[in-house]
């Protein structure tokens, strides 16, 4: 599994840790920046991890800003991309398993280390269950169809 990770400078921090989580544990990523703490804007990263995403060479993608709220937003501008912004395990288990999610979002001033490494382990190993639940994405698709033109 390869993993695009992002954030702003509001995420730097904890994007960091998440970093260190994924290197232990094996798991190939690459960084889209940013890779200070000096001011900066969360679309510019969002785009990036949603295009790496898109393109297929990267399985998932996870972005962190200060919320999780501003950089999920301008990832979902993406046609295709589906991320959800996720504050605990069980919303992104359900992320992956019940909407396909290809990204999460986390929010570094309202998700702590601990939790933000339980809730990337809680995705990365959550699979789309398909069934009822591709109907719906597939819904979530013809609207994109409909206003992305």
């Amino acid at each position: 599994m390869k993993i695009a990770i992002g954030s702003d400078h509001g995420g730097y921090n904890l994007k960091q840790v998440i970093m260190e989580f994924l290197r232990d544990r094996g798991i190939e990523y690459k960084d889209f920046g940013t890779y200070d703490t000096n001011s900066c804007d969360y679309p510019d990263y969002a785009h990036a991890v949603a295009e790496a995403v898109l393109s297929g060479e990267y399985e998932k993608g996870i972005l962190v800003c200060g919320t999780g709220i501003g950089i999920s937003i301008a990832a979902n501008k993406v046609p295709g991309i589906r991320a959800a912004h996720v504050t605990d395990t069980f919303s992104a288990k359900a992320a992956a398993q019940h909407n396909n999610a290809n990204i999460i979002a986390l929010g570094e001033r309202i998700t702590g280390p601990g939790l933000a490494i339980e809730i990337v382990d809680a995705f990365l190993s959550s699979e789309f269950e398909g069934g009822r639940h591709e109907r719906r994405v597939n819904k979530i698709t013809e609207i994109e169809k409909k206003y992305y033109k």
